[in-house]
């Protein structure tokens, strides 16, 4: 799969950025944030929520939250989300293997039973809006109240990040892929 088309709103090119964001650091220069420039007061606050989601101040860790995240961006079939949590996913403790799983779960992968669990969430969450029963009380039994909202938090930041890419057509950043072909 492949972004299908020009991009609807193409990035600010980076003179175009406000100061804070090209005197910032690089991420924030990535076609995405170069993208939702074009409406700074929508940029500002979602940035720092997003940077909540990212482990600022989340409850989850790196490969926890990865797990969430590639398996969203593979639900919603993300070119762009994907390939961009590729590379997040490897510096947070996935390997090559663990990634590519996350594409073929619920088939493959040496997953523990937090990571299966976090797996099912986010399925249970693009499926049907909410997460089963069995996957809360099966979650509730290894994460606090906190890390449970940041589960769902997780998965509904990247379910609008993926909805957002993909409309207005993002471009992948230059030396980042796409989807797997499995």
């Amino acid at each position: 799969m492949s972004i299908p088309g020009p991009a609807r709103i193409a990035p600010l090119a980076d003179d175009q950025l406000p100061d804070w964001m090209q005197n910032g650091p690089a991420i924030l220069r990535v076609n995405i944030m170069k993208t939702l420039a074009h409406h700074e007061d929508l940029l500002k606050p979602w940035n720092r929520f997003a940077g909540h989601i990212m482990g600022f101040t989340s409850t989850l860790n790196g490969r926890e939250r990865e797990i969430l995240i590639l398996r969203t961006g593979w639900n919603h079939q993300s070119d762009y989300e994907w390939g961009q949590h590729v590379i997040i996913g490897r510096n947070s403790g996935l390997n090559d293997d663990e990634i590519l799983a996350i594409a073929k779960w619920p088939e493959g992968g040496a997953w523990t039973g937090q990571e299966t669990l976090l797996l099912q969430a986010a399925d249970d969450l693009y499926k049907d809006s909410q997460i089963s029963e069995a996957t809360w009380n099966g979650l509730a039994a290894h994460y606090s109240e906190k890390q449970l909202l940041d589960i769902i938090f997780t998965v509904g930041q990247y379910t609008l990040v993926c909805f957002t890419l993909k409309t207005v057509r993002v471009q992948l950043d230059d030396g980042v892929g796409g989807l797997p072909s499995l």
